[in-house]
């Protein structure tokens, strides 16, 4: 089986993995990875390990070498070049009156290639801006148009709780959120109040989706029949904060409250 490390080239970014050929690697690691668009910086954040053939993509790149002194400085040069490329790729925006919004600029470390990142309604015709960009930088360029959650993991900021946001800070891939699950958490559905800075639903609706969908599976509804420790009876109320149920028993029409773990819901018969 190869063996394998975990690279990350962004914080909180999807991890690749390489080939660490016989370089002893640890994480937290800075290495020079071969990647399809060229050499690129990233940080190791999976130790090696030995994977299934069917878990790699093929062909499985490798790791140069770890960071130098040299490749230090040439990220830092990569940075600077990058906040000149945002502003004057902003002015060829601004020239050909073009309806995008410029997000974010990105050298490949080898200057292979420079990649511009906008958000734009629909698609737009952006072949002059590409010929601009290229007579000044003399290298490919790609324009890459991404969607507003995209943006603001790019961006980064803060959320309502007050903490840095989870596609910032540790969200490595974005996974479906939806107003059911904001429902099932009995949230209010205003649009205020459940969105992120990115006008999407927030990504932490769904930390707690599956433990409500558990929590509405075990809980009682007003006339479930059930079975409690002083007879049969049925649900009058279900208290979900303190998980009670009170139940009128059967044989005495009493009502009587009893800790939701002391009660079962009857088998319904088949047939």
């Amino acid at each position: 089986m190869p063996k394998v490390v975990g690279v990350r080239f962004r914080r909180a970014g999807k991890i690749y993995y390489f080939a660490p050929g016989n370089l002893e690697l640890k994480i937290g690691d800075d290495v020079i990875v071969e990647t399809s668009r060229g050499l690129e910086f990233g940080e190791v954040v999976h130790e090696a390990r030995e994977v299934r053939d069917k878990e790699i993509v093929s062909p499985l790149k490798v790791v140069r070498r770890k960071a130098s002194a040299d490749d230090y400085k040439k990220l830092a040069a990569n940075r600077q070049k990058e906040k000149e490329a945002l502003s004057l790729c902003q002015e060829k925006i601004e020239k050909h009156k073009l309806e995008m919004k410029l997000v974010d600029v990105e050298y490949t470390f080898d200057h292979n290639k420079i990649i511009f990142f906008f958000t734009a309604d629909g698609r737009g015709d952006f072949r002059e801006l590409v010929k601009d960009l290229a007579a000044v930088f003399r290298t490919r360029i790609e324009l890459r148009q991404i969607g507003v959650r995209d943006e603001a993991k790019m961006l980064g900021g803060y959320g309502p709780c007050g903490r840095g946001l989870c596609c910032t800070t540790f969200l490595g891939d974005f996974e479906p959120v939806s107003i059911r699950m904001a429902k099932e958490q009995n949230l209010s559905l205003n649009p205020t109040k459940i969105s992120g800075i990115c006008g999407r639903l927030m990504c932490c609706l769904r930390y707690e989706a599956e433990r409500y969908e558990v929590a509405k599976n075990d809980a009682f509804t007003p006339g479930d029949q059930v079975i409690t420790p002083f007879g049969e009876g049925k649900v009058i109320q279900y208290n979900k904060k303190n998980k009670s149920v009170r139940v009128e028993l059967l044989e005495t029409t009493k009502q009587q409250q009893f800790p939701a773990e002391e009660v079962e819901k009857k088998p319904e018969k088949n047939g």
